[in-house]
């Protein structure tokens, strides 16, 4: 049988649609409640957001340190099994929704942060709660070094993070790359995000947003130079 060759030109193409639930991670400063909330916004999605400046011990964890980590850590683990736990995945497409966060962040921020003893009242109470969180269809992980971080989180220049240790940042920055080392639950974005500007940049956020529709396979990586952008 042969073939029109016209047939392929007139065939429409398949409409590209973004992931339904996407996953914005990495440490703090680096981007990723302004990314999410951009993305949520070309997307007509929901974005879904975690309560940072909504958790009374934290301001005190950053200025005193470690006495304070454990409630710290209870709120965030509370909140944000509350907030995950409030996703429905009854929809046929799914629950279109843009987070600046996993569930999976929780342990890894204990890990760091807990003794011994209070990472195991932590998972005691963990363990009682029985999230079971949805699986996202695609995490975007923000990678930046720790020096973009410190220059990040002074030029936004809120108050108790302007009390963030360097040497925290810097196991908190190792932390996310182990995690995401071995990270295999779903499609995987991982961004070099030390010289994009996914604020001011149009561009650059355009081209992000292309990655985002494009993705394809378990995990990519997004590298670009800015000057070609």
């Amino acid at each position: 049988m042969t073939r029109n060759p016209k047939d392929a030109q007139t065939r429409p193409k398949k409409e590209r649609r973004a992931p339904s639930y996407i996953a914005v991670e990495g440490p703090i400063g680096v981007g990723k409640t302004t990314l999410a909330n951009k993305l949520a916004h070309s997307l007509g999605y929901s974005a879904l957001l975690e309560p940072a400046t909504e958790n009374p011990f934290l301001d005190a964890y950053y200025r005193e340190g470690r006495r304070h980590a454990l409630p710290t850590q209870l709120f965030f683990l509370l909140h944000r099994a509350r907030q995950v736990g409030e996703i429905t995945t009854d929809d046929l497409l799914g629950p279109n929704i843009v987070a600046d966060f996993l569930m999976e962040k929780d342990e890894l921020f204990a890990k760091l942060t807990l003794t011994a003893d209070e990472f195991e009242l932590y998972h005691q109470i963990s363990d009682k709660l029985q999230v079971n969180p949805p699986v996202p269809d695609l995490v975007i992980y923000l990678q930046a070094n720790v020096d973009v971080l410190l220059t990040r989180i002074r030029h936004r220049g809120i108050r108790s993070e302007l009390k963030i240790e360097t040497g925290y940042l810097a196991a908190l920055e190792t932390a996310y790359t182990e995690f995401f080392h071995f990270y295999d639950k779903g499609p995987l974005l991982v961004v070099n995000a030390n010289q994009i500007d996914f604020v001011n940049n149009e561009d650059h956020y355009n081209t992000l947003l292309a990655r985002v529709f494009d993705m394809n396979g378990a995990r990519q990586y997004f590298n670009p130079n800015p000057e070609f952008l």
